[in-house]
């Protein structure tokens, strides 16, 4: 058996992973990038003429060596207007068959050339021989024969391997597949079912990776895969209309092209520099605004290629950025608690893999799941697992007598910190600003890839605040992305209590728990920057924002994020952030005294805050968050409320209606 696990397992973004021996670009072949416009206003109303400066920039920007870089040969194979650089799609080929992480992305996107490009006079014979091999010698799902360390789980994963598998089996339903032995007709009817599933949850419940700048640009190229070319008409439509509510997503959570809300896995290159988030170059492309950043470029060109056209009224919703406050709440992903429910109840590797794609490693109604997939997949050897290795035994014996979940519930706040379980995200935009967060979300736990909370005011000036897991930049101990302990967020409004409560309790999964928490305020990103006592204020254009420390805090005096880190020492702390706009403050002089001189309260982990905007703000790590003494709800919101409409979570239809448009959109 050939032994394929030879990459690594931690990253600190999807531009780690590169594409080797690509040799000489061809003659005319673009050799120097350019730097595209970010625009917050949109630059066509037209989406073909939006469309035809996205395949523009393509074809006049080289691709890179990550594999997403890939894709932009995809954009030269179709328009047939210049060179296609046949070693990157080489590359590409050698990538899958030597089966490295994400090998899955580029095997999507192999597919569509297959289903799309096929005819093209830029392939030559020699590709098409070899990717012809590619496609059938590929290991598509975990239980098929190797030995590997590429991930199949995660939510984005486990989309993208099925459709690959679905669509490979459809091309090719008398063929034998090689790794496994099974007729192509054999593996499209099995992933089917797989695809059905996945699609419901999303659909019903969102998504567990939440908002993600980063993975819906790897979760919209399967769907619009299957809306283009699956056989099964009504499972390609319901694709399509997945593809729908994450748009929906996108305009509702996004303040002028940036989708910088609240999300469950990001990473620090796309937190600290939202232009360059993996999701602006499909933001311009669909709404007009945001930037092709040039790198992260694999949804943008599916849907430059796809037969997709998105709904007129989430065109509209996302550029309606003159609107005085557009307030969204909404839920995603599920409860453990409630696995039966949404059919991943049994002990097998069907529902096991269904829950690991909701992060449940090591969660305490999960760890047994997980335990039988080390078994039933031989994921001992996967190096995402290696940790598990040493215990072996133990784990199986644990597992037989329910020793493995309780030790699991002891280490919960530790080791449990990869679930993204049910979420209620609160997004509240102005012209001016917009503030996000993730409420009360798994506080005290450990956490992973999460993004609880931010204030965006500009593509480049943000605000955040986190736990560090450690020194590094790979999650959990990454200094950005990862998070040693969550905090309790609590949002009303422009307004909202970030609350620190670190345990002493020892950790497995980090290598220390550091003793401070920080924020992400670059100064030199701002117009004008104060601080006064526990508080710094913050002037960009016409958005002001304000931010405190019950700790107090400074700035970082050296290394890489001086001046744009605010450190405040201790395991416990409020950070508290007020939003202002110069139309209600005239100047920012008037917003700085108006917050710096409102009576504010902090006793132990619980802030009372007189609020000019919302009045009196009481929040704490206890009770509900109240505002003049009005209990607000932060649990058990819907899948959707905002100005565009209100949908039941769980609901298999929803209606969205602005400026006069509407969309229905039915499972």
């Amino acid at each position: 058996m050939t032994d394929y696990n030879h990459e690594f397992a931690a990253t600190s973004g999807v531009q780690d992973f590169k594409l080797g021996n690509i040799g000489p670009a061809p003659e005319g072949y673009p050799t120097e990038r350019s730097l595209d416009a970010f625009c917050t206003e949109s630059f066509a109303e037209n989406y073909e003429d939006r469309r035809s400066a996205f395949v523009e920039f393509a074809l006049n920007n080289p691709g890179v060596d990550t594999v997403k870089g890939f894709f932009y040969e995809l954009i030269r194979i179709s328009e047939g207007r210049t060179a296609v650089h046949e070693g990157i799609l080489f590359a590409a080929l050698d990538y899958i068959d030597h089966r490295y992480d994400c090998a899955d992305f580029i095997m999507a996107g192999l597919l569509r050339i297959r289903l799309q490009l096929w005819d093209s006079p830029a392939l030559s014979d020699k590709f098409r021989t070899r990717a012809h091999s590619t496609i059938l010698g590929f290991k598509y799902w975990p239980d098929e024969p190797g030995i590997d360390s590429m991930c199949y789980w995660t939510e984005n994963h486990h989309i993208i391997f099925s459709t690959c598998e679905y669509l490979a089996g459809q091309l090719y339903p008398e063929d034998v597949f090689t790794n496994s032995g099974d007729l192509g007709s054999t593996k499209q009817a099995r992933a089917a079912k797989r695809i059905e599933k996945w699609l419901e949850l999303r659909f019903r419940t969102g998504f567990s990776e939440w908002l993600s700048h980063v993975y819906y640009d790897e979760d919209f190229p399967p769907l619009l895969n299957m809306l283009d070319f699956a056989a099964d008409r009504e499972l390609g439509e319901r694709a399509g209309k997945v593809v729908d509510l994450m748009l929906y997503d996108m305009a509702v959570n996004s303040y002028k092209g940036l989708f910088s809300c609240s999300h469950g896995r990001s990473y620090t290159r796309e937190k600290l520099n939202p232009y360059q988030e993996s999701t602006t170059d499909t933001s311009k492309l669909m709404f007009g605004l945001g930037a092709f950043a040039n790198e992260d470029n694999m949804s943008a060109v599916y849907f430059a290629l796809s037969g997709y056209r998105m709904p007129e009224v989430l065109y509209r919703i996302a550029n309606d950025t003159e609107r005085d406050a557009w307030e969204s709440r909404q839920r995603a992903s599920i409860s453990f608690d409630d696995a039966a429910k949404w059919g991943y109840g049994k002990m097998d590797t069907e529902s096991a893999m269904g829950l690991l794609s909701y992060g449940g490693y090591c969660h305490p109604k999960t760890i047994d799941h997980m335990a039988l997939m080390l078994d039933e997949f031989n994921w001992w050897q996967n190096q995402f697992f290696l940790e598990f290795a040493p215990f072996r035994t133990s784990i199986r014996v644990g597992r037989r007598i329910g020793l493995t979940r309780l030790v699991s519930w002891i280490l919960r706040k530790d080791i449990s910190r990869n679930a993204m379980t049910e979420v209620n995200i609160h997004t509240f935009r102005t012209p001016d600003y917009m503030l996000s967060s993730a409420q009360d979300y798994r506080p005290s736990y450990g956490g992973d890839q999460h993004h609880i909370w931010q204030a965006t005011l500009d593509d480049e000036a943000v605000c955040f605040t986190t736990h560090p897991g450690g020194w590094g930049d790979k999650a959990p101990d990454g200094f950005w992305h990862g998070n040693g302990f969550m905090p309790r967020a609590l949002q009303h409004r422009n307004v909202a209590a970030i609350i620190y409560n670190t345990p002493r309790a020892p950790t497995i999964l980090l290598a220390e728990t550091l003793e401070f928490t920080h924020a992400f305020f670059p100064q030199e990103r701002f117009d004008t920057v104060v601080k006064r006592g526990n508080w710094v204020f913050g002037e960009k254009g016409d958005g002001f924002i304000a931010l405190y420390s019950s700790n107090g805090c400074h700035w970082k005096a050296g290394g890489e994020f001086a001046g744009r880190e605010l450190v405040a020492w201790g395991r416990q702390n409020i950070w508290l952030v007020e939003m202002g706009r110069r139309v209600d403050y005239t100047s920012f002089d008037r917003f700085i005294e108006a917050v710096s001189s409102a009576e504010l309260r902090v006793e132990g982990l619980a802030i009372t805050y007189q609020s000019p905007s919302v009045g009196e703000f009481n929040a704490g790590w206890e009770g509900p968050l109240r505002v003049e003494g009005t209990e607000i709800n932060t649990s058990d919101y819907p899948r959707y409320e905002c100005p565009a409409g209100n949908t039941d979570y769980g609901s298999e239809q929803v209606e969205i209606a602005y400026d006069g448009l509407t969309h229905s959109v039915t499972l």
